[in-house]
């Protein structure tokens, strides 16, 4: 059964949504929200059901300016220091997860290709990845995808943030029609991230 809790981090609390996994062992994939966005986002919904179908565990971080009311996103600093804590915290809870995979959706993402070596996880999704600012091509965050561990970017082909392209250890799946929420096809996204995970193991 999902179990809501909060984890103190050093930036306020921080709420999470955990599905552990159906058996001892396994994987467990953590996954955290756009910055003006919440864990409800269709898409993370969708990857949580498919992942929670294969038996692995999944849990959904709320950072803590979101739990405190605020909209607008903290800074990367505050979110990567939060998101360490409650990977940190989690750890602590479910010390029989063989493996930690991270993951998110558009500023998520972003927080979990920075921290995610640190916090010792085997590989991140991301999706909805924001390459750059909408029509700011020059500024763009592609280096943060340089995790050093296997990483899946799902975006769509509308996406007005721009559209990574594929470098080492870096699979890029484009969904046609899709901008950047992922609201058309939840599931077929949900789908390529299950396929994903499966593929190297990580999944039954």
């Amino acid at each position: 059964m999902p179990h809501d809790d909060e984890i103190d981090t050093p930036r306020g609390p921080a709420r999470i949504r955990l599905d552990p996994p159906v058996a001892a062992g396994g994987t467990v994939l953590v996954l955290g929200h756009g910055a003006g966005g919440d864990v409800d986002a269709p898409d993370l919904v969708a990857v949580r059901d498919a992942v929670r179908a294969a038996g692995a565990g999944v849990v959904l971080v709320t950072q803590p300016y979101r739990v405190a009311g605020r909209r607008a996103p903290a800074p990367a600093g505050h979110l990567d220091e939060a998101w360490t804590a409650v990977l940190t915290e989690l750890r602590r809870r479910l010390p029989e997860a063989d493996r930690w995979a991270v993951g998110g959706r558009s500023s998520g993402a972003r927080v979990a290709c920075r921290t995610a070596r640190a916090v010792g996880a085997v590989g991140v999704v991301a999706l909805a990845f924001p390459l750059h600012p909408p029509g700011r091509p020059d500024r763009s965050r592609a280096a943060e995808l340089g995790t050093g561990l296997p990483t899946l970017v799902v975006n769509g082909d509308r996406d007005p943030f721009g559209v990574p392209g594929p470098g080492p250890g870096v699979e890029v799946v484009i969904r046609p029609g899709e901008r950047h929420d992922l609201r058309i096809d939840p599931a077929g996204t949900a789908a390529v991230v299950r396929d994903w995970l499966t593929a190297r193991g990580w999944l039954s």
